[in-house]
């Protein structure tokens, strides 16, 4: 004990340190204590509790956890830890120790202690959790909890005193757990649907997480399969205390519950059948017990699988009606059940009531979204639409009913096999009887399916025999109407209407004898019955058939029996269209008007009497009323689908019933350019007829002015194999064939036509049109000659027309004149006798004259001039053509505004070339600018007309230019024509950044179309940027389409780019080659353009090709000599001496000094002795004296030599150029004396003007070829005392460069040649031709190695020019690398090299030399 003491001691110390509330004393002793036995439980809760009240709460939690790991039974270290975790508002763990306390009291059958650890728990709970949480602290109240044993012993709660304990809420939760059920229940209630909404909203946001229902099942699945809830919802309902109301509750949100559960699983899974079974029990004892919940009852009304409806429990409807009244499906139940007059309720004392079908239909109408998921609201809705013959209604119902029977079975995972099966009747039996034969197919599938499984199905059956019946198999559709009669021998409605179509099947197979007898038979049926007039007259009238086709004796009793079936029945239509084939065919007399009369009204009465329509179309279309025609056949085709199924039938789904409605409705939709209309109704008509060649024809035509050429071949073609003889079909390809371009083939097939049909005036006119279309297709693409012959051979073919039919003239002037214009805008003709005898025999026709209306342009008759013919003669007898167009009169507004647009159009151009600008011009453009309004009022909406009105005001009046180029864009906004000329427009005004953005919508619109790059380039050209003006016309001008001023002015910057200063000596002048056949192009569409003759003269010259540039100066100077006579121009007069100085200059090249001397003088004679022409005239005088010295008249040589300096006078600039032009001739003597007086000419020119190179030049020249070093040294003194930038502005080709490189080969100084190429690099390494030169002098050291790195280093950003220059020397460096590769790669250059430039000799010697190293 003396041991012991001392511990206890300072255990006693620690209780009253707490009394004391000395809590550091409390701690350090327990510290103490615990040093010396740390496994000593007291110390070390007392420990935890000195920490705690201390505020250091983590190392109190964590002493009180060492206490209990030292005795976990000890309730003393839970509380504290309790109460650290509390302070420390770690509410989990507090709630963890609370449970541990609650057990431990159980276990200790403390009961009262172990209830108030439950209260503070679930209080913690209440506070701090969740509703999980706090639920499972509610579920220990209830049975299954272990620590329920020790409260049950709790006594009974003193209701009279609730505080008398601090346990009453667990006494009254013990002794009444129905209180925690239902709030146990509602908790969890709202955590699944919590947990439900924000996983499936969740799930729903990834990838591939399916449909909203799948991804909802899905969670439900997780959710519920876990739940708790179906067990609660048990005990609720198994506990002593609930009432009633509580049990209705509670068992609805268990059937809810169950259910939702088993929608959500998958048909194979194997719970669903067990739950289906639950809930099936949980549904038969609501309805067993007659409790109010909509759901069961509707679910168990939807889950009775009956055949028929009558097959209902109408008790089960009756008590629906009582316990659901505002309903919708007890709205229809009672309308339904008084229209079958069943009785409301089971009391005798009340009425039936009685309700029509329309009130059916008024209350599906009113609450038709609300009974969409009823399958027996769907029952009902199939059965009175089917019985109200609303076929089109059935099937929808039907098909959402079959639906919703699917949607059953994956459910709930039973079948309803009779309800299914009802709803395939009356499907297949609205399929049937809905536009025949359209769902035929559909139909006889669904009853033969139904038939495999009740092949008595009486309603299938019929529906069979019908589906036969209209497929024309008679025999099997009367068997099938027998097994019906056969199998039903009372003689219900099914089996009389199976009799009468078993008769009517007869009269098909000609047993006409029996036919009569069973219908006779059927009638007799039909007295008995009710509501039968319309299967009376059915069968009268069928009776009546039956006569007919007895034969013609037996017609008048036919008539009889037709007139009985009216009797019986007013509307019945196919009565009224055999009376008219009787008044039509049969009567005595015949009848047409009342026959008429009779298919109207069976028309009228049902659009799908055939027969009836066709007659009537027919007539109506002899009478030509096409309107009529119209109405007819597009009623006949809504009777049998309507427009609508013409897809299912060019499918092949099925036939149609009246192909001839089609093909009519066809015709009228393609006169009236309906064409995709028209396409579908030929195609429905050929699938009933493959063989109905007009009908092929037709659907061809259709397809050409669809613009679908290829389709329309394919028919034409067709149609011409089934009738080859047909000249409509050729006509119609020879059309296509113009459509689409091939001009030539649709002139074939038009002659071809008119070997059949002479002087037919369709093909006539289509043949001119279309070499008139050839004619501009060879104009566009340069071919002249064979564009003339083409227009020329339109109007002897418009003339023909005009000779042989004496209508539609004002369509084929249309051609003539178009035929012509189009011929004046060939500047020559190449067959000018012929041109002339079709415009003769045009001017022929045109005797009348127009009035005011030409203007003065014209003077009627036209006379041709005898002597040349030209384009502006041809313009003329366009515009009286036009004219004379206008005379003939006009109808319709596209006539009347074509007409009056075209001939202002040519009144223009006319107006621009013949008259000056003087009064009686401006009265023609005036007429010309009235004109083209007219055809503006006669067709508003035609962009060309605007766009035309916008060209005549380019220049004059811009503001009016303007708006009609906005009215044409606001009519077709995507005209590249239009901004095209919206572009000019603002160019010419100035307004450069507007036409740039006009020209480059037109080039988005159309990259290919030339007149806008024309435009950007004159945009860049008037903004400085001249060499992206040369890129844009160079791309203008080689485009596929001929634009003569793209031609000229790419040919004018090409020149202009060759004669600047910045050409060197690489320079060719095969640069000129695009120039030169430019201008070609351009020459041979305006052959009298002086400009680009003396232009193309120049390039000729430059290209070596002297004679021709002779030939075309000439040509110029005959042209500007005419013009001359006629205006008297000074400009005129400048470009005639330009032009005689230009040919004198070339005859001088080709040793013509006499004709030369001539123009020479006649240049001289015209320019004044003063004024600005000094350059000209001293050209002059110096090539005067030129030519007499090669004449050998030196003395007039000197004289105009000297005449030339005079002219020059001051001018250093011409002076020099004139000096050194004498010094090279006087060096060109070939005399001493001619060499000095050359040199002394330079020398006193440098001296007067030492800034110029070209005689610093020169003189060098004459240095080296002397060998005077001297005057070598000269030349360099000068030329090294100018500034290095004066030096190469003034010599920007480099000649003194290249001039002493060539003086250092020539002496054999390679090596100072090499010297002066390196130094030329070094002071310009961006010059190609220094590089060039380099290298060819490296080669020539044998250095290979160095000039490929010397070109190598220049050519990485060269142009093509370049690397024509540079390829020959890097294939000759590589070459002689001297290794088989090497040798290869420069055979490949050397070719591209020849590819690049043919015409250069240099290429073909590298290739040579190349060759012959290989």
């Amino acid at each position: 004990m003396s041991s012991k003491n001392p511990k206890l001691k300072k255990l006693k110390a620690v209780r009253e340190a707490f009394d004391k509330k000395d809590f550091q004393s409390a701690h350090d002793t327990s510290l103490q204590i615990l040093e010396d036995e740390p496994e000593n439980y007291l110390a070390q809760v007392f420990f935890g509790r000195s920490l705690l009240e201390l505020g250091r709460i983590d190392q109190s939690e964590q002493a009180f956890r060492s206490a209990i790991g030292l005795n976990p039974k000890q309730h003393l270290g839970w509380q504290g830890l309790w109460k650290a975790c509390e302070q420390g508002k770690k509410w989990d763990d507090c709630a963890d120790t609370l449970l541990e306390l609650a057990i431990l009291f159980g276990n200790s059958d403390d009961a009262t202690k172990c209830a108030d650890a439950v209260q503070k728990l679930i209080d913690l709970r209440r506070e701090h959790g969740s509703r999980h949480q706090l639920a499972d602290a509610l579920s220990l109240y209830l049975p299954d909890s272990a620590i329920y044993p020790t409260l049950s012993t709790l006594p009974v709660p003193d209701l009279t005193n609730p505080t008398l304990t601090t346990i009453a809420s667990s006494q009254a939760a013990v002794y009444n757990s129905l209180p925690i059920l239902e709030e146990i229940v509602s908790l969890n209630e709202l955590d699944e649907m919590e947990t439900l909404e924000k996983e499936v909203d969740n799930r729903r946001k990834r990838l591939h997480a399916g449909s909203p229902q799948s991804v909802r099942n899905e969670v439900i699945r997780e959710v519920y399969g876990r739940s708790k809830l179906p067990s609660l919802y048990d005990e609720i309902l198994n506990h002593p205390n609930t009432p009633d109301e509580l049990r209705r509750q509670t068992e609805s949100k268990q059937l809810r519950h169950k259910r939702d559960h088993l929608l959500s699983l998958p048909l194979d899974d194997p719970m669903k059948r067990q739950l289906a079974i639950e809930v099936e029990k949980l549904i038969s004892g609501v309805v067993l017990l007659r409790i109010a919940d909509e759901l069961a009852w509707s679910v168990f009304i939807d889950g009775q699988d009956c055949e028929v409806i009558e097959e209902y429990d109408f008790d089960i409807l009756r008590q629906y009606l009582k316990l659901f009244p505002e309903q919708a499906l007890a709205r229809l139940i009672s309308v339904y059940l008084a229209y079958l007059g069943v009785p409301l309720s089971d009391e005798k004392e009340i009425a039936t009531p009685s309700a029509s079908i329309d009130d059916v239909f008024s209350a599906i109408s009113k609450s038709e979204s609300d009974l969409q998921p009823s399958i027996f609201a769907r029952r009902v809705m199939a059965e009175v639409y089917l019985q109200d013959q609303d076929y089109q209604t059935t099937i929808t119902v039907s098909e959402a009913g079959l639906e919703l029977v699917k949607v059953h079975r994956v459910d709930t995972g039973s079948d309803l096999i009779f309800v299914k099966k009802a709803f395939n009747v009356a499907l297949a039996t609205s399929l049937v009887h809905l536009y025949p034969p359209k769902y035929h197919t559909r139909a006889l599938r669904i009853l033969d399916e139904v038939l495999s499984e009740d092949p008595n199905n009486v309603n299938c059956l019929m529906g069979r025999g019908y589906v036969l019946q209209r497929a024309g198999k008679w025999s099997e559709a009367a068997s099938c109407f027998s097994q019906v009669s056969d199998g039903h021998p009372e003689e219900t409605r099914d089996s009389i209407r199976a009799q009468e179509e078993h008769a009517w099947c007869e009269i098909q197979l000609n047993h006409t004898d029996r036919a009569i007898a069973e219908l006779k038979a059927v009638i007799e049926l039909l007295e008995n019955e009710e509501d039968s007039d319309d299967d009376r007259s059915r069968c009268w009238w069928r009776l009546g058939r039956a006569y007919w086709e007895v034969g013609a004796d037996h017609r008048e009793e036919a008539f009889k029996n037709f007139i009985t079936a009216l009797k019986h029945s007013s509307s019945f239509a196919p009565a009224f269209t055999s009376l008219g084939i009787y008044y039509s065919e049969a009567a005595n007399p015949l009848d047409p008007i009342r026959a008429s009369k009779c298919f109207q009204k069976a028309f009228e009465l049902d659009a799908r009497e055939g027969d009836a329509a066709r007659r009537l179309a027919e007539g109506f279309a002899e009478e030509r009323e096409w309107d009529l025609v119209e109405v007819i056949t597009n009623r006949t085709i809504e009777g049998e689908g309507g427009f609508e199924g013409s897809q299912e039938i060019i499918a092949g789904r099925y036939l149609p019933v009246n192909a001839w409605a089609w093909k009519a409705s066809g015709v009228v939709h393609l006169n009236r350019g309906n064409l995709p209309s028209a396409i579908q109704a030929f195609q429905v008509a050929l699938r009933a007829d493959p063989e109905d060649q007009p009908s092929w024809v037709r659907l061809g035509e259709s397809y050409s002015k669809a613009g679908r050429h290829a389709a329309a071949f394919k028919a034409l073609h067709h149609a011409e194999e089934l009738r080859p003889d047909d000249w409509m079909c050729t006509f119609l390809i020879g059309d296509v064939h113009r459509q689409t371009g091939r001009f030539q083939d649709a002139i074939d097939s038009f002659h071809s036509v008119l070997q059949v049909q002479p002087n037919e005036p369709g093909v006539l006119t289509s043949l001119a049109r279309t070499y008139i279309d050839l004619g501009l297709s060879e104009l566009a693409t340069g071919f002249i000659s064979r564009a003339q012959d083409s227009f020329m051979a339109a109007l002897r073919i418009s003339f023909q027309f005009l000779d042989t039919n004496t209508s539609f003239h004002s369509f084929v002037w249309k051609i003539v004149a178009d035929a012509i214009y189009y011929l004046s805008r060939v500047s020559s003709f190449t067959d000018e006798a012929a041109v002339r005898s079709v415009l003769s025999q045009a001017c022929g026709y045109l005797t009348s004259d127009s009035g005011d209306r030409l203007a003065g342009s014209v003077t009627i008759p036209v006379k041709l001039p005898d002597d040349r013919l030209t384009a502006t003669d041809a313009l003329k007898v366009a515009v009286a053509a036009y004219s004379h167009r206008i005379s003939l009169g006009l109808l319709g507004a596209a006539a009347t505004g074509s007409a009056w647009f075209d001939f202002g159009l040519s009144l223009f151009n006319l107006a621009g070339k013949v008259f000056p600008e003087d009064e009686q011009r401006d009265k023609a453009l005036k007429q010309a600018l009235a004109s083209i309004k007219e055809a503006i009022r006669a067709q508003p909406g035609e962009d060309n007309y605007w766009r035309a009105l916008g060209d005549m005001n380019l220049v004059s009046r811009p503001k009016e230019a303007q708006h009609a180029y906005i009215r044409a864009l606001e009519i077709d906004s995507k005209n590249v024509d239009v901004w095209t000329s919206l572009g000019f427009l603002c160019s010419y005004h100035d307004d450069l950044e507007l036409a740039s953005e006009a020209f480059l919508k037109a080039q988005t619109l159309d990259p290919d179309h030339t007149m806008t790059w024309v435009g950007q380039a004159l945009i860049a050209t008037r903004n400085g940027n001249h060499a992206e003006s040369c890129m844009l016309f160079e791309h203008a001008v080689s485009l596929s389409a001929d634009v003569p001023e793209a031609d000229i002015e790419f040919s004018r910057r090409e020149l202009d780019q060759y004669l600047s200063a910045g050409h060197n000596h690489r320079a060719s002048p095969n640069d000129l080659f695009p120039a030169f056949f430019a201008l070609d192009r351009y020459l041979k569409q305006r052959p009298d353009d002086a400009s680009a003759l003396h232009m193309f003269g120049l390039v000729c010259e430059r290209i070596g090709h002297i004679e021709l540039a002779i030939d075309r100066t000439d040509h110029a100077i005959t042209v500007l000599e005419a013009a001359y006579e006629e205006t008297e121009d000074p400009i005129i007069e400048r470009q005639y001496i330009i032009a005689n100085t230009t040919v004198a200059r070339l005859r001088l090249a080709v040793r013509d000094y006499e004709i030369a001397l001539s123009s020479f003088q006649t240049a001289l004679g015209l320019l004044p002795e003063e004024g600005e022409e000094k350059v000209l005239r001293s050209q002059c005088l110096f090539g005067s004296g030129l030519a007499n010295f090669k004449l050998g008249a030196l003395d007039e040589a000197l004289e105009s030599f000297e005449a030339a300096l005079v002219t020059a006078g001051d001018d250093l600039h011409m002076r020099g150029h004139v000096t050194v032009l004498l010094a090279q001739t006087l060096w060109a003597m070939g005399t001493e004396e001619g060499r000095e007086a050359a040199k002394t000419q330079l020398l006193d020119c440098i001296t007067q003007d030492p800034e110029n190179l070209t005689a610093i030049n020169a003189l060098a020249g004459m240095g080296i070829l002397t060998d005077d070093d001297g005057l070598i040294d000269a030349a360099l003194s000068e030329l090294k005392s100018l500034p290095l930038d004066l030096r190469h502005r003034r010599d920007p080709r480099r000649d003194f460069s290249y001039i002493l490189k060539q003086h250092h080969l020539g002496q054999g100084k390679l090596t100072a040649a090499l010297s002066e190429a390196q130094k030329a690099v070094h002071v310009e390494p961006a010059r190609e031709d220094a590089r060039h030169m380099l290298a060819t002098l490296l080669l020539q050291c044998g250095e290979p190695a160095a000039a490929r790195a010397v070109i190598s280093q220049g050519g990485a950003n060269g142009d093509i020019a370049d690397l024509r220059a540079s390829i020959g020397l890097r294939a000759v460096a590589r070459a002689l690398s001297d290794d088989e590769e090497g040798l290869k790669e420069a055979w490949s250059m050397a070719q591209k090299g020849v590819m690049l430039a043919p015409w250069d000799r240099r290429s073909w010697n590298v290739l040579a030399y190349l060759r012959n190293r290989r």
